[in-house]
């Protein structure tokens, strides 16, 4: 019985198909069964063997790739790794392709894709098996799981403990933390788009690479009654605020006296991710304890459970996202198992009992 991981490459470039093709046939589970030049070939294809996963480009003549992946996740949704252009244009149209429902991001240049592509094999590899595991009660269960790199804790970046008992005791403020991963475009914009100006500040991280976070941040907050921004070093964490970790940085909440702050620090990968939702979480704890409200919703792997676990025995109400409603139910699952979670609610209830919780 084949169990291997069943991909289909979408490019109109004929070297990026190649070099792709090569790297993904690299790794023994999985197996590319098409690699075509655009959605109206990709969509014939298709009628005999389905993927279980579908590397997009965007930019195609005949059929854009956004086009084809708002078509694919009406009629049958199958998990999508965008294969983009950090351009400008192309970053922008990869943000509508997250928002339409794709669960990763393989970010190249315009210059240089080949050489790019081969030196970053492993990720794509990578991409492609964490975007197997989107939905996978749908996918049968079928995917091996890789052997996961030694990875660090967020011990690297901050150390455990509260933050001290005089400080705490200054401010009665709430705050909320946020951590998601795979899928987490789409559930955050389903979060903050229900909240009300009117409610306490936000920190979030969300698995993104660089450049795309400001983007994000800037459709969201076209889209929301909250002001919505990457966050820069020192920004205060106030009302009616949410702050965006940056891609390819830390984000920790700090305190300057009675006020509450963010510092964007450089340092190694925690739980193999740069910003990581355990450093935001640990910060949380230490630094608003029982004033914080952590939530944690869809993405794959176990980033943030442990740093919520940490802030809900320093006091903080901790919610996480119901597997009925996750992409991917990884960290949410995790931080269940650890204890870490008061309530378990599905996403479209997360909005409301923030809102209570800050009430009460």
């Amino acid at each position: 019985m084949n169990n291997k991981i069943k991909v289909m490459i979408v490019d109109d470039s004929a070297v990026v198909r190649q070099v792709i093709s090569q790297t993904l046939v690299r790794d023994p589970g999985i197996e590319v069964i098409a690699a075509v030049a655009d959605p109206l070939f990709a969509m014939r294809r298709m009628e005999s063997d389905w993927p279980d996963v579908i590397v997009l480009d965007i930019e195609m003549p005949r059929m854009d790739g956004l086009t084809f992946l708002r078509k694919l996740m009406s009629e049958r949704p199958t998990p999508v790794v965008i294969c983009s252009s950090l351009a400008e244009r192309g970053a922008e149209a990869t943000m509508n392709a997250l928002s339409a429902g794709a669960v990763a991001v393989i970010t190249k240049p315009r210059m240089g894709v080949k050489q790019f592509l081969e030196d970053s094999g492993n990720d794509v590899i990578q991409a492609v098996r964490s975007a197997a595991r989107a939905n996978a009660s749908r996918l049968g269960g079928r995917v091996l799981a890789a052997a996961p790199p030694p990875k660090l804790s967020a011990d690297a970046v901050i150390s455990s403990g509260l933050g001290s008992g005089a400080a705490m005791v200054r401010t009665t403020d709430r705050i909320i933390a946020i951590g998601t991963s795979t899928g987490g475009t789409q559930a955050l914009e389903a979060v903050l788009t229900r909240l009300p100006a009117v409610c306490p500040g936000i920190v979030v991280v969300q698995h993104m690479p660089e450049r795309f976070t400001a983007m994000f941040a800037e459709r969201l907050n076209s889209l929301c009654e909250l002001e919505v921004r990457e966050a820069a070093h020192g920004d205060r964490v106030v009302p009616g605020r949410v702050l965006i970790a940056p891609g390819g940085r830390h984000m920790l909440l700090a305190r300057s006296g009675a006020q509450y702050t963010v510092e964007i620090v450089d340092g190694p990968l925690v739980n193999r991710h740069r910003p990581s939702v355990d450093v935001l979480f640990r910060s949380c704890a230490k630094f608003a304890g029982r004033n914080a409200l952590g939530v944690i919703m869809t993405g794959m792997g176990d980033d943030g459970a442990r740093g919520l676990k940490e802030m809900h025995d320093a006091g903080a109400r901790t919610f996480a996202e119901d597997e009925s409603t996750c992409v991917v139910f990884g960290m949410p699952k995790e931080a269940i198992r650890l204890g870490a979670v008061d309530t378990v609610l599905p996403l479209d209830r997360i909005p409301g009992a923030l809102l209570q919780a800050c009430r009460d």
